[in-house]
């Protein structure tokens, strides 16, 4: 036989009992694709469950770590309201031409209202304005002659806003209504 007639009746014979082995092999690979490709399944719908899992945690953590920052932040600058009371109450006082001590004073609550206002603290200043029990906290009833019903005639104590939290509320004087 020459290698033309050997190269045709080799695949004859040798394709045959492949192609029987191919097809009784596909019914096994197809019963174990399948299995296979709904175990892949399972454990992708459970890798993108862990995922969303991680993801929700991860933002969960996130706005917990910066409201408790924030929450710290306003701690502390209420903390510092009573120092800055009492550097106003020392502003107050009176006090001789060429005072060192009034000059430090006034240098430090300078400093300090700087400080808070870049934390973003805020004073409420409503002196004239109408009462507004979410800000004010009124200790004193004023009389008629001193403004408009219902509205700030005095302030005790300043109070402090800071990102729109209340820090603490005004202590004011309100006329009767």
């Amino acid at each position: 036989m020459n290698e033309q007639e050997m190269t045709q009746q080799e695949p004859e014979t040798v394709e045959t009992p492949v192609v029987e082995e191919a097809a009784e092999a596909e019914v096994i690979d197809v019963a174990a694709l399948t299995a296979a490709a709904a175990k892949a399944e399972e454990y992708l719908a459970l890798a993108q469950r862990t995922q969303a899992d991680f993801d929700n945690f991860r933002r969960r953590n996130e706005s917990v770590r910066s409201d408790a920052f924030a929450e710290g932040q306003r701690s502390v600058a209420t903390a510092m309201l009573a120092v800055l009371d009492n550097l106003e109450r020392a502003l107050m006082a009176p006090a001789a031409e060429g005072d060192a001590l009034r000059t430090g004073v006034e240098m430090t609550h300078k400093q300090m209202m700087a400080a808070l206002e870049k934390l973003g603290v805020t004073v409420i200043d409503r002196l004239g304005e109408k009462f507004d029990p979410n800000l004010e906290d009124a200790v004193m009833q004023g009389s008629p002659d001193e403004g408009e019903p219902g509205t700030v005639c005095a302030v005790f104590q300043k109070g402090y806003v800071m990102n729109g939290h209340l820090l603490r509320a005004a202590m004011v004087k309100v006329v009767a209504d």
